[in-house]
């Protein structure tokens, strides 16, 4: 009696049918049934690598058929457009194929799991095959080596690859000659296929004109026409990870990490390294005995087991906002946050309590922050971030964080004008960088930071005029302007009562000749230095003249600063350009106490 098979669609688009012929595993008669060739059709139609593969199959079939090595027929009706287009969530399509082999009294082969026990459970004969895991590299992986970042492929030009380091690399060619359009074509086929059989691997995302990949470490993605001019294939992968540790982070901002921050926003350029900072706290949480889940678009963070990865493209935000809540992980890794339902997500998880990490692109630390203005409540704000750390070049560049309070803006002076701010600050110096607030009906965000705090010549000659004003009342006054139309003047404390005069009549006079608000202040004296010197600018360089040959600590505003030796000439020079002379610069032209001791 001649064997008859009828072939589904998953052994199709895996080629195992025509490798059981030629292995002679299998022979007689092969029925194909028509709704396998529609599903193929359909899903050809959309642009899909798996619909191109398994009518490949089919041709193949047709060929050894040619050869005489088997018969070849294709049975049953075919589908109508709802059967084709639900053929996954109905399984309307697999139950023809098994109405078939039951009809004909044929043995089904099939790949696929479910399809295998619903013939078992209505009697059709049935010969399963596990896919094998392929145990030869992808094509691509050839053009990758240690210094390799991404590898891009389009058809028509030559193979190129960055590589370097984040922030520092090099588009390089790799191949000798063009990519014709089948090549590049083959070698979509061939990651998708791959991927199917592996099963660390899966297909993210599967639109008509893009495919998105994640075989083992690599991030793959396929655009194909309409939505290109051409087939093109970018391949990304990391090029190494690392732990905690190894970004060699100040203590202040490690314990922040690890400890105090609950709403974190890693932000950063294209390429800066995000993601690979993120797994890095993925992997330190988990070692600290937390539980630890991610959501992804694509899954393409590289972490332990331990970790449950989630991904955005086959469920709802609802559907993983009630996973979550309801598993309860100690962590939530959100990468990336790219659009309104994400961001939303993010905000909702942080309002209920939950400790969230989230990855978006910025150009600059503020950036981030401003990518959540316009999508709530800017009063909500801090309640949903409360560090920022910026990524450039693999390391951390920045490190923000926000606070809520009442008061009046930078720069305004009545105080009628008080209102809530968020300041956003430098979490190293400690000094605010931007203020956030409602002005009218627009959220406004205004840096207050160290670079425009820098006084303009007009001012330096303002403040000077001021002092001179106020040496007719007191022996020293050292004036300061905070705007356009208030200043503070700091005088020693019992010149104070001279100067305000009764009522207040004095310093009201004073006001109106200058023509502008003044705030008195009590000047603190200057603390005993310890050793004479004299500090100033001297081109690129600020200048100390001291003892000679003697080492000596220096501190400005009562806080050590650093230590140095004096020259011969009883010279110390720090360049300006460093973060020591930075201060000296600041503490210099701010009037700052500057204090030298052995």
């Amino acid at each position: 009696m001649e064997n008859i098979y009828v072939v589904d669609t998953s052994v199709v688009i895996e080629k195992v049918a025509s490798r059981l012929i030629a292995s002679k595993e299998i022979s007689g008669k092969i029925l194909v049934p028509r709704a396998v060739l529609a599903e193929l059709e359909h899903q050809a139609n959309l642009g899909q690598e798996i619909g191109f593969l398994g009518l490949e199959e089919l041709q193949k079939l047709q060929a050894l058929k040619e050869e005489g090595m088997i018969e070849l027929e294709f049975v049953g009706s075919r589908p109508n457009v709802y059967q084709i287009k639900y053929a996954k969530a109905g399984g309307e399509i697999d139950s023809m194929i098994r109405d078939i082999a039951y009809a004909e009294d044929a043995t089904l082969i099939t790949a696929d799991n479910i399809q295998a026990e619903s013939a078992k459970a209505t009697g059709v004969k049935i010969r399963f095959v596990e896919l094998e895991r392929p145990n030869e590299k992808l094509s691509i992986e050839k053009y990758f080596d240690d210094t390799t970042m991404s590898v891009h492929l389009k058809e028509n030009t030559f193979v190129v690859g960055k590589k370097g380091m984040p922030g520092n690399w090099q588009l390089v060619q790799i191949s000798n000659k063009k990519l014709t359009p089948l090549e590049v074509q083959n070698t979509a086929k061939e990651i998708v296929k791959k991927t199917r059989a592996d099963p660390k691997s899966f297909v993210e995302i599967s639109r008509k004109g893009s495919t998105i990949v994640q075989y083992k470490n690599y991030r793959i993605v396929i655009v194909k026409p309409p939505v290109s001019d051409g087939w093109e294939i970018t391949v990304v992968k990391p090029l190494r990870k690392l732990n905690l540790d190894e970004y060699e982070l100040p203590e202040a901002i490690a314990e922040r990490i690890k400890m105090k921050a609950r709403g974190i926003i890693v932000a950063g350029e294209t390429g800066s390294g995000k993601s690979t900072f993120a797994m890095a706290v993925g992997e330190h949480y988990n070692s600290m005995k937390k539980i630890v889940k991610t959501v992804e678009s694509p899954r393409d963070l590289i972490l332990p087991d331990e970790i449950t990865q989630y991904s955005k493209n086959f469920t709802s935000s609802q559907e993983i906002h009630d996973i979550l809540f309801l598993s309860r992980p100690d962590n939530i890794i959100f990468d990336e946050i790219r659009d309104t339902p994400d961001f939303k997500l993010f905000t909702d998880l942080r309002l209920a309590g939950s400790n969230c990490l989230g990855v978006l692109h910025s150009a600059s630390p503020i950036d981030a922050v401003q990518r959540f203005i316009g999508r709530l409540e800017t009063g909500m704000i801090p309640s949903v971030l409360d560090t920022i750390i910026f990524i450039e070049k693999g390391n951390i560049g920045k490190v923000l964080t926000l606070k809520m309070t009442v008061k009046v803006p930078h720069g305004m002076s009545e105080a009628d004008l008080a209102r809530p701010v968020i300041e956003v600050i430098d979490f190293i110096t400690s000094k605010p960088e931007y203020e956030i607030y409602s002005y009218g009906e627009e959220t406004v965000v205004i840096p207050i930071g160290s670079d425009t705090e820098k006084l303009s010549p007009a001012k330096t000659l303002a403040a000077k005029q001021i002092e001179n004003e106020f040496r007719r009342y007191t022996s020293k006054a050292i004036a300061k302007i905070t705007s356009d139309h208030k200043a503070i003047v700091y005088v020693p404390k019992e010149d104070i009562g001279k100067i305000i005069g009764r009522e207040g009549k004095t310093i009201n006079e004073i006001e109106e000749r200058i023509g502008i608000g003044i705030d008195i202040e009590e000047l603190e004296e200057e603390k005993d230095s310890g050793i004479d010197f004299n500090a100033r600018h001297q081109g690129n360089y600020i200048s100390i003249y001291t003892k000679p040959n003697t080492t000596v600590d220096i501190y400005v505003n009562e806080q050590f600063l650093m230590t140095a030796s004096s020259s011969k000439k009883g010279e110390i020079r720090v360049h300006k350009k460093s973060k020591m002379g930075r201060t000296l610069s600041n503490a210099i032209d701010e009037k700052k106490t500057i204090a030298l001791k052995e």
